[in-house]
C-alpha cells in the first residue's frame, strides 16, 4: 500500500462510499459546489471504512495534499471512493478520491478532488487505541 502517487487516477479506485447528488443549497453564489462540501463527503466516506475495519469509534487527525482538479455542479452525481494506503498501530490512512457524473453525461465520470485522510481509532473517553487486527 503506497500514500504516494505519482499520477492522477484516470478512474476511480477503491470501495464507493457514498453516493449523491449535488444539490442548490450545496454551491456558492457562482452555481459551483463549495469544495468544504466534498472535503465533508470524503470525511465521512473515509470514517465509515475506518470504522469499518477499527470496529471501534474512530475521528479524524489529518487530511493532507488534497488538489481540486474539477468543479461540481447541480444536478452532478458524486461519488466518493476510499483506498486504504497503510494500517499503523492506532491509525488508518486511506486516499479518497470524489468523482463526479455531469447531469448530461451519463457514462463519464471526472475527477473532482482527492486526498489523504487519518483516522485514529478511539475508546469511549476518546483516547486513541489499537487497531483491530484481522
Amino acid at each position: 500500500m503506497n500514500s504516494e502517487r505519482s499520477e492522477i487516477p484516470r478512474e476511480p479506485v477503491g470501495e464507493l462510499v457514498i453516493k449523491t447528488m449535488a444539490m442548490p443549497a450545496d454551491t456558492n453564489p457562482s452555481g459551483d459546489v463549495f469544495g468544504g462540501w466534498l472535503l465533508s463527503l470524503m470525511d465521512v466516506g473515509g470514517g465509515i471504512m475506518a470504522r469499518k475495519i477499527s470496529e471501534k469509534r474512530v475521528t479524524t487527525v489529518a487530511i493532507t495534499a488534497m488538489r481540486f482538479w474539477n468543479p461540481v455542479h447541480v444536478g452532478d452525481t458524486v461519488c466518493v471512493y476510499a483506498e486504504l494506503q497503510k494500517v499503523g498501530n492506532t491509525s488508518m490512512t486511506f486516499r479518497l478520491t470524489a468523482w463526479a457524473q455531469p447531469y448530461k453525461a451519463d457514462s463519464v465520470y471526472l475527477l473532482v478532488t482527492d486526498a489523504l485522510f487519518t483516522y485514529v481509532s478511539i475508546d469511549e473517553k476518546g483516547r486513541p487505541i489499537q487497531v483491530k487486527s484481522s
